[in-house]
């Protein structure tokens, strides 16, 4: 039973953390190496599995959020046209946006695995609230793009340079950016659509590739702990989505960045 309620605490630490811009690596750093140790639970390949199959949950949660955006976007959708919707983004703007990160990942990807490491985590964090700081002070008085369909490809391809960052352990996808959006003149609802919608295919692909090479962690005993994880992940992302959503045009990025100063803070004297 300790096993469940590790996969069901986990999964709740991922669903609340992987999008909003604050760092699911740290919290996962806090919570499962201080308190819960799951790496002791099961092997290290099973663990690693772990953490990829809770991911997914939370990107289902985008899927569900977002899914007549995505709809559109791959022309599943036939009843109404982009046009009568308003929705100028396409799946251009989205495959721009994540190439140079993907471009990067699959170049260096064993050099960034070889990064990983708690001290390395906490300067991510750190660096990452300073980053989102920063974004609020310097953004332009007026946001110029307020919705995501007013997106050009050029902020496209100058958020997906930002979020080539978050290949730093620890520096957060969504903060960066989050940041990046801002900073180019997008409102703070505009980022935050563009960086979920963007990260799907980015994570999936990440993850589906993980599972590949993991696969054989796939055992009858560690599949309710896959199961309980998934399922956590995907409800508390569903809500954590929802709920960031709602709040981030009104208190902006500077809190999260303030907050993940003082988590830094705590992982670097309480956990290394």
């Amino acid at each position: 039973m300790w096993e469940i309620f590790v996969a069901f605490v986990l999964g709740i630490v991922e669903g609340l953390t992987e999008f909003a811009p604050v760092s699911s690596t740290g919290h996962m750093i806090l919570v499962d190496d201080m308190f819960l140790h799951s790496d002791k639970l099961f092997s290290k390949e099973v663990a690693t599995s772990f953490k990829v199959v809770i991911q997914l949950g939370s990107i289902l949660a985008v899927v569900i959020v977002f899914k007549e955006r995505f709809m559109n976007l791959l022309g599943l959708k036939k009843d109404l046209s982009v046009a009568e919707q308003g929705q100028k983004l396409n799946l251009k703007h989205v495959i721009v946006g994540m190439m140079p990160a993907a471009v990067l990942g699959f170049l260096f990807k064993d050099y960034i695995d070889d990064l990983f490491s708690a001290k390395r985590v906490v300067i991510g964090l750190a660096a990452g609230g300073l980053l989102m700081i920063v974004a609020d002070w310097f953004r332009p008085s007026r946001a110029k793009v307020k919705t995501v369909d007013q997106i050009t490809y050029k902020h496209a391809i100058g958020i997906g340079l930002f979020q080539c960052i978050a290949l730093w352990p620890g520096f957060s996808r969504s903060g960066s950016t989050m940041s990046g959006g801002v900073l180019m003149g997008l409102g703070h609802r505009a980022a935050a659509d563009f960086t979920f919608i963007m990260a799907v295919p980015v994570m999936f692909g990440a993850s589906a590739l993980s599972l590949v090479k993991g696969w054989s962690s796939f055992t009858i005993d560690a599949l309710p702990f896959f199961i309980v994880g998934f399922i956590s992940a995907f409800i508390f992302a569903l809500i954590s989505i929802r709920f960031f959503l709602k709040l981030i045009n009104k208190i902006k990025l500077a809190p999260f960045g303030m907050y993940r100063i003082v988590l830094a803070a705590i992982i670097y004297f309480f956990c290394l």
